[in-house]
């Protein structure tokens, strides 16, 4: 970690695959600008997740922690009751209609063949469902979709792990914090960041109730910022940016790009100033500003830094830490992996403790062999990063990261294709009953080898058509790890990951 006492502007950017924690990274470093108290406590935590997601996001957020805790239904009252959506609320300073917020989300996202839900005013992609009882769940289509946002849960659970604070510290209003922090988004612009026309409604006259709507030249979170540091030239200050590669760089920070060099700073030989865009002001970028970022290297479809960007940072790589994670011990004559941990006894003949059998599944060879065999066939930037098994300690919770979590993002990395998922797995050499990843037109003609006496022509054309759409999508998860029974309610299946 740097040492915020040297008086040289530093601009770093923090790359790596998903789920190498460099959002956490970034949480680190806001301490070191936050003065009077190390920690940050659980509600500053929501605060900074939350803060750039829509209401849509922080539903789903609900519902994937829900089902995180083997809920997969709930009704509106406790989505409204539940901390991130209170947290979400509290931000955007509302306290009524907080119902009606979340029927409004969860009916606009809603599929149009819905049974249950009736809404005029759909968006294109679906979400959410709700049962006959009027409860709602999230779509099975929808979580390779919200891959980001999991990890993002994840990750605030390993903060809040780690962050715990001791007794008698707190996260004070009274605290001052020297840093400000942005989610970088394909939307964000200059005028966000820098400075840009916005409406500002005002309260109205002694002579005209109504409020008047006029537009106003604002500043942005950089430049209210680097206002605060012109002003403190004694103290440091950090500007923090969450996927600096998800906005179109060179726009968002327009005609201060040159301005941000460290040598072109307020104050240094070669310091250089500009008129904004829209104030016309003179402006600099002070000397104890710094500037930190994260940036996804796996997402293809984020937009490339360019070159005059690169040369303005220094580059950290955070790789995936797989030494971090946990191991699972699951006794051998229990099939229920939620229970306690072995005990031991005692014999009655010898006197002499007697362990119960356990298999032990180790968290970080299970990374380590999925991400040697995706860099075979993917390369590194493919990588899963810890923090998809972060808060694993159950064989139901590795059961659960790999169902929701892992193979939909593999299967969107290798284009579900079925030898490459199969590769990844392991699956190659195993019997059908035993694969992670099945063939589907396998397991159908599998299902269907009992009906081989069955000669009725109608029955056969139904077969062979439902046997071609099949081949279409031609990879399934094995039913039995969906379910966690038979081979895969044993440990040992999951050592063959290493």
């Amino acid at each position: 970690m740097r040492d915020i006492s040297v008086n040289t502007a530093t601009n770093v950017i923090y790359t790596g695959v998903a789920g190498t924690g460099k959002t956490y990274q970034l949480l680190q470093i806001a301490q070191q600008y936050t003065d009077q108290l190390p920690v940050i406590d659980h509600q500053q935590l929501l605060a900074q997740l939350l803060q750039p997601l829509s209401w849509r996001e922080v539903v789903c957020l609900v519902m994937l922690d829900l089902r995180a805790e083997q809920q997969d239904l709930a009704k509106v009252p406790e989505i409204v009751a539940h901390e991130l959506f209170i947290a979400k609320a509290a931000q955007n300073a509302r306290a009524k209609n907080l119902n009606n917020t979340a029927w409004s989300v969860l009916q606009m996202y809603s599929p149009v063949d819905s049974k249950t839900v009736s809404c005029d005013n759909r968006a294109s992609q679906a979400y959410f469902d709700k049962d006959e009882s009027g409860a709602w769940y999230l779509l099975a289509d929808s979580l390779p979709l919200l891959t980001d946002l999991a990890q993002q849960l994840t990750e605030l659970k390993q903060m809040q792990d780690e962050q715990q604070p001791k007794q008698g510290q707190s996260f004070s209003a009274q605290s001052s914090q020297r840093f400000s922090m942005v989610s970088f988004h394909q939307a964000y612009g200059y005028e966000e960041f820098v400075e840009g026309i916005r409406p500002v409604l005002s309260a109205g006259t002694q002579n005209q109730q109504s409020s008047q709507m006029h537009y106003d030249i604002q500043d942005g979170a950089f430049l209210k910022l680097c206002q605060r540091a012109a002003n403190d030239p004694e103290r440091r200050y950090a500007m923090l940016i969450d996927e600096i590669n998800r906005a179109n760089v060179s726009r968002v920070f327009g005609e201060l790009l040159s301005l941000i060099e460290p040598d072109k700073r307020s104050g240094q030989e070669q310091a250089m100033q500009v008129n904004l865009a829209y104030s016309g002001r003179a402006f600099a970028v002070p000397n104890n500003l710094d500037i930190y970022a994260t940036m996804n290297t796996q997402d293809h479809s984020l937009a490339p830094l360019d070159m005059a960007m690169r040369r303005r940072f220094r580059f950290i790589d955070c790789p995936p830490r797989p030494e971090l994670l946990a191991t699972i011990q699951v006794p051998d004559s229990l099939e229920n992996e939620l229970s306690n941990p072995p005990k031991l006894s005692t014999n009655a003949a010898n006197n002499a403790p007697n362990e119960q059998a356990v298999t032990v599944i180790d968290l970080a060879k299970v990374l380590t062999g999925l991400n040697q065999r995706i860099i075979q066939i993917l390369g590194p930037e493919a990588q899963l990063g810890h923090a998809f098994l972060w808060s694993v300690t159950t064989l139901s919770q590795l059961q659960t990261a790999l169902i929701e979590q892992i193979i939909p993002q593999l299967a969107q990395a290798t284009g579900g294709q079925l030898a490459l998922l199969q590769y990844l797995f392991n699956d190659e050499q195993q019997p059908l009953y035993a694969q992670f990843i099945q063939d589907s037109q396998a397991h159908f003609n599998s299902q269907t080898n009992i009906q081989a006496g069955y000669t009725d022509p109608m029955f056969n054309t139904q077969q062979a058509l439902l046997g071609q759409s099949m081949a279409a999508n031609s990879y399934q998860v094995n039913a039995q790890l969906v379910a966690r029974t038979g081979t895969f309610a044993k440990a040992n299946v999951y050592q063959r990951l290493y």
